[in-house]
């Protein structure tokens, strides 16, 4: 596969919150063609999330899988689809994402190198009782340095998420990292 599908600075990930049959997930590029496309399905124990380049599902991308069925700190691993490669992972700090989100970026090795936060402790919690109300918003870093933003709009029926890598001047930051952890967000938190 290409990478030339992750080398743009902005995206827009949209995900249907009402859905009999699961969840659509797509991924639009910043001149909004679509470029990723995942179908969630409902009652799964395990997070095996596949990512197709289109609705055909011919073409998986990349995948992003649960280490363990039940995990309150869950790490999960996003793994290339045509080397069947690991190239990082996500773990949710458990406790402290009671209060405000936070998931730690991980190399190959499992090593921290980033991390995920929402924005405000005070704006999470009033997010906890107010639900869509008010949009999360999450700062990456890596390497101590801020690399992108995760802003989700307002929309109690779609949750639409823009995704700003522009930060990361020196390209140092593997996209398909950044678009998995949103996609975790969108698929975790829209569940409650």
């Amino acid at each position: 596969m290409s990478q030339t599908l992750f080398t743009g600075k902005t995206f827009t990930v949209r995900r249907n919150i009402l859905s009999i049959l699961g969840a659509a997930i797509k991924v639009f590029d910043e001149n909004g063609e679509q470029i990723l496309f995942s179908k969630q399905a409902i009652l799964k124990l395990r997070e095996d999330i596949r990512i197709y380049t289109d609705e055909t599902k011919t073409q998986e991308v990349f995948r992003i899988k649960a280490r363990n069925v039940i995990d309150f700190s869950a790490a999960y691993d996003v793994i290339d689809s045509q080397t069947n490669s690991k190239i990082g992972a996500l773990k949710r700090k458990g406790l402290k994402s009671l209060i405000r989100d936070e998931w730690l970026i991980l190399d190959i090795d499992d090593n921290e190198v980033g991390l995920i936060k929402e924005d405000s402790a005070t704006m999470a919690i009033l997010r906890r009782f107010l639900s869509n109300l008010i949009p999360q918003s999450f700062h990456v870093s890596k390497d101590g340095k801020q690399i992108a933003t995760f802003k989700r709009a307002f929309n109690p029926f779609v949750t639409k998420i823009a995704v700003d890598f522009s930060a990361d001047t020196e390209g140092h930051f593997d996209h398909r990292i950044g678009l998995a952890a949103v996609l975790l967000i969108a698929v975790i938190e829209d569940r409650g």
